[in-house]
């Protein structure tokens, strides 16, 4: 029976207020990639809390956006907090700014610490119902004034440059680049440790409750400490080796949690995918000496990656204390590709890397380009760090950025980004540096959290959704947990219009029609909403504009359902055009408008009974391995003269490995028993050679052994 789809033919109009329906003649579209998504399939939950933002100062970004947004949480982070000192409100932020301790902006006539610049950041995220992340100095070291500098020309000397405005401060360094050593941290600073901090949580608690009655929630154990040396190098000119970071972290989350324990701590929150293998002594020392494949720190203790080791000794604390120090393994995740970050769109081949660049949240076929050159896979490494090191711990990236959020390009880029979030189970993060209430960036964040302005969110439960050329559309697929309504979200990464098949398996929609909105380079100033589309049971066929972001939103079918008829109806070929030149409204909760509908079309048909075919062989390989984690690929050849229609892999892991993620099919395992179905769009394997790939990532503990049987549709293969 031929299964029947429906086109989507949508026209991307104008939003312009008074104005009704908007029709445009249609342009050609070019075939884009396959998109599937199955809704009882990779179910897990979405952490509201993916959808963060950091704090960029009180007045930048305001509360309209943050209230419209319904933004989760905000951080207080960054280099500045590492000294702050909550009880002049003050901080300093080392090398960023001439190691000038500055004074915040408290309220007027404020009595500190009451009103200090903390108190407000924290009152601001209640009025807006956002949950608040402050950070914990654990340098040792905060600003004791609002006058001195880390570099007094007059005590140090002449250096390489000085702030126009306090030229008695310098950068610390002298003419000639070398830094200026032998610096006293009380030129600038008083000692603070655990007992500062009980004093602050101890105020903060005191004013706002605790964390398990509105108070703060989160703390982070510092910023970026393994980076000390070079931002803090006035107070800490030596970078933390493994053993300082794990008794400070022990200190300061003790502290933080004899005061407070329902509050959630993150951390060692490092810099880079560096932070996750070295210590910020052999990231200083390896800089200096060129030992990055012996460093000595590591040597010392055992020459385990620092973050496994630091989370082996947070789990010893708690095996030996009961109390939970670390909540969250928390590290940045900056793009370390030239210009991507924080940067303009820039020329075409930099818009082509910044979209590329996301790759290195998730991907492990993606070798980074940029001076890392190797897999970062930075989500799923950071979440096999936790299960064998300290499972149960969540993961969080409080400080990324992938630039341009005021160019559609940027816009792109981080609506890929907050899809791979929700996809790969990210528990937590916050954008460094939030864009404008009017940036394409901040449509990005709508089209997740209220695409249509009146509040409508992306999902809950994500579902498998996968393309079949992540690098053309990217789609992520969740169920909304409210009304169990389906949502996909597709963007569009070419300069192409691209229309695809949708495969929709357990599929809930027929219910009311389904919502479309756009947002795209045709209208920098709306979001569009675009009609047309009738989903059928088994998906539908759709346009995707250029360089655009589509949220869908499929309700959930409500009486019974009627089987697909075997017939097909034409459809004429219809995709989006531009929209007209009009005076488009900033605000995504204008009046929307609409397009003209259209008829179904064919689709492909479902594959007929699985068929071995005759003898295979399988390929096993191990293409990468860390400690309990590793990253395999299967390939399945048919040596027969029939080909394989329908097929289900099967094998038994010898020691124990359990599958995490597995891409190009549908795994299944009990025990050590994995069976892997194939996907919608390599359901057929060729007679005489052909071949079907896939890959997965997986945990082990001990021996990595490889399966030494594999079955076809029942039917043994050859093990290569």
């Amino acid at each position: 029976m031929r299964h029947t789809r429906t086109l989507l033919a949508v026209a991307a109009g104008v939003v312009v207020a008074g104005t009704g329906l908007v029709h445009l003649p249609a342009q050609a579209a070019t075939a884009g990639p396959a998109l599937t998504i199955d809704v009882a399939a990779g179910r897990h939950a979405i952490s509201p809390d993916i959808y963060g933002m950091n704090y960029y100062g009180l007045e930048d970004v305001g509360e309209p956006l943050l209230k419209e947004l319904g933004i989760p949480l905000r951080r207080w982070g960054g280099n500045a907090t590492s000294r702050y000192n909550f009880r002049n409100d003050t901080s300093n932020a080392g090398a960023d700014w001439f190691f000038e301790n500055l004074a915040q902006k408290s309220a007027t006539g404020a009595q500190l610490p009451d009103g200090s610049s903390a108190d407000l950041f924290i009152e601001q995220n209640k009025r807006i119902g956002a949950q608040t992340i402050m950070t914990l100095p654990m340098i040792g070291w905060i600003a004791k004034d609002s006058a001195a500098c880390g570099y007094s020309v007059t005590k140090y000397g002449a250096q390489q440059q000085t702030d126009q405005w306090r030229p008695d401060c310098g950068n610390g360094k002298k003419a000639d680049g070398t830094e200026i050593t032998g610096v006293d941290p009380k030129d600038t600073s008083i000692a603070a440790g655990a007992d500062y901090v009980k004093d602050w949580v101890t105020y903060l608690t005191g004013k706002y409750g605790k964390a398990a009655n509105g108070g703060v929630k989160y703390y982070n154990l510092d910023n970026e400490a393994d980076i000390w040396y070079s931002t803090h190098r006035d107070v800490h000119p030596e970078g933390p080796g493994y053993d300082e970071m794990r008794d400070k972290s022990y200190a300061i989350a003790s502290a933080l949690k004899q005061v407070d324990p329902g509050a959630k701590t993150l951390g060692p929150t490092g810099w880079g995918f560096n932070s996750l293998i070295y210590s910020g002594l052999d990231e200083q020392t390896c800089n200096k000496t060129g030992c990055w494949s012996n460093p000595p720190d590591k040597a010392a203790h055992g020459g385990m990656d620092f973050a496994a080791w630091y989370l082996k000794e947070m789990k010893a604390y708690e095996d030996s204390h009961g109390v939970r120090l670390l909540d969250y393994f928390d590290n940045h995740a900056y793009p370390a590709q030239t210009g991507v970050p924080f940067g303009s769109a820039g020329d075409a081949n930099l818009q082509a890397l910044r979209l590329r660049s996301t790759r290195q949240l998730w991907d492990p076929t993606y070798t980074d380009e940029s001076w890392i050159n190797q897999v970062v896979m930075q989500i799923p490494r950071m979440k096999n760090l936790v299960n064998a090191n300290y499972p149960g711990t969540k993961t969080a990236i409080t400080e990324y950025n992938y630039g341009a959020l005021d160019s559609m390009n940027g816009a792109l880029a981080q609506a890929d980004v907050l899809g791979i979030f929700g996809r790969e189970g990210l528990d937590l993060a916050t954008l460094w540096s939030p864009p404008k209430p009017a940036d394409p960036g901040a449509y990005a964040f709508r089209m997740f959290l209220n695409y249509d302005g009146q509040g409508g969110k992306f999902g809950d439960v994500a579902v498998s959704s996968a393309s079949a050329d992540q690098s053309k559309l990217a789609v992520y697929g969740a169920q909304r947990s409210s009304d169990e309504a389906l949502t996909l979200v597709v963007v569009n990464k070419t300069g192409d219009d691209l229309t695809s098949d949708v495969a929709i398996s357990s599929n809930p929609g027929g219910g009311p029609a389904p919502q479309v909105y756009r947002y795209s380079a045709a209208n920098l100033g709306a979001i569009q909403q675009v009609t047309g589309l009738s989903v059928g049971p088994y998906g539908f066929t759709g346009t995707f504009p250029a360089n655009s972001i589509t949220t869908i939103v499929i309700p959930k079918r409500t009486g019974p359902t009627t089987s697909p008829s075997p017939s097909v109806s034409p459809s004429p070929s219809v995709s989006p055009s531009a929209s007209p030149s009009a005076s488009p409204s900033v605000s995504p909760s204008a009046s929307p408008s609409v397009s003209p509908s259209a008829s179904p079309s064919p689709s492909v048909s479902p594959s007929g009974p699985p068929n071995p075919g005759g003898a295979c062989t399988v390929t096993y390989s191990v293409t990468g391995q860390w400690p309990g984690g590793f990253q395999g690929s299967v390939r399945i050849v048919n040596n027969g003269t029939t080909a394989v229609k329908g097929w289900t892999l099967g094998w038994t892991f010898p020691n124990g490995q359990t599958v995490t993620q597995l891409w190009n099919g549908t795994p299944s395992q009990s025990g050590s028993s994995v069976t892997v179905t194939n996907a919608s769009w390599n359901d057929t394997i060729a007679a005489n050679g052909g071949s079907a790939d896939f890959g997965f990532l997986a945990n082990w503990n001990g021996t990595n052994g490889k399966p030494a049987a594999f079955t076809l549709n029942g039917s043994s293969c050859t093990v290569a």
